[in-house]
């Protein structure tokens, strides 16, 4: 069993007991503090409460934030699985109490179970490739998809990230192949042309003889500008040009679609019957 450090937490606990000795000087302002609606020193001393002096808006800071320090701490009687929880909550969207969890969860199975999860994880990591045709996630040097023969290889949608080819791939609709940017032109993230699988994308168009080129990007400032640029790319090549249709969702209401989405969706209208046949 891990020994436990409390020295931690026993030298924040004169501090708070000091802090709330202070606060009672100040009990109308630390009232204010408590009735707030976000419960946040910064909101309430722009909101009125720039009487308080910067010494006690120091300290109701620090007391909300060691509070907060405290309430978060998780105790364990094991430093493993302390170091397992922390390793978890790593995770995109995993907090710790759901790491918490699923480590409990992995104590509960047998040996051979744990260790095959962390064998297939680090499989996974140590021997997983990337395609070289259109980068997306392989086995071998060409994925599944570019080396399916009952694929129409003359027609490429352009996609961020493997996610997105997930995703098309669930409508079963799309018999073409894929090709991966990496990601999407970007200044304010100092992302640009030359960090994405563009030049790739060109040469792939040339030696290939490509028919359509699909753009699948996110409707967004990004998106946009990374498609100007491909196309501005690819415009001598003998290549048709096309962006997946963008309008209101399936489902949706009318009054909270934003202007730009329903200003397109009225641009680029269809006959109803070709509507209702799909």
């Amino acid at each position: 069993m891990g020994e436990v450090n409390l020295r931690p937490i026993f030298f924040y606990k004169p501090i708070l007991s000091h802090l709330t000795q202070c606060f009672a000087c100040e009990k109308n302002i630390f009232d204010r503090l408590r009735t707030n609606e976000r419960n946040d020193p910064v909101t309430l001393r722009k909101r009125g409460g720039a009487s308080a002096s910067p010494f006690l808006f120091t300290i109701l800071t620090g007391y909300s934030l060691l509070k907060h320090l405290l309430h978060l701490r998780m105790q364990f009687s094991s430093s493993l699985l302390e170091n397992a929880v922390n390793e978890f909550a790593k995770l995109p969207g995993i907090g710790k109490k759901t790491a918490l969890r699923m480590v409990l969860h992995l104590l509960k199975q047998d040996e051979a179970t744990t260790e095959n999860f962390s064998e297939t994880i680090a499989r996974m990591r140590r021997d997983i490739k990337f395609c070289q045709r259109c980068h997306n996630v392989s086995d071998g040097d060409i994925c599944s998809v570019c080396a399916n023969s009952l694929r129409n290889q003359r027609i490429i949608c352009v996609v961020e990230n493997l996610r997105d080819v997930i995703a098309i791939e669930n409508t079963q609709q799309f018999s073409g192949t894929y090709h991966i940017l990496g990601g999407v032109i970007s200044p304010l993230d100092g992302i640009g042309p030359d960090q994405l699988y563009i030049e790739s994308l060109v040469q792939r168009i040339q030696k290939e003889q490509t028919e359509e080129l699909i753009f699948a990007l996110s409707p967004n400032i990004q998106g946009d500008t990374t498609i100007y640029y491909i196309q501005k790319k690819v415009q001598g090549l003998n290549c048709r040009i096309t962006t997946i249709a963008r309008g209101i969702a399936f489902g949706g209401e009318l009054e909270y679609a934003d202007e730009l989405t329903l200003g397109r969706s009225l641009q680029n209208r269809m006959p109803v019957d070709k509507y209702i046949s799909h």
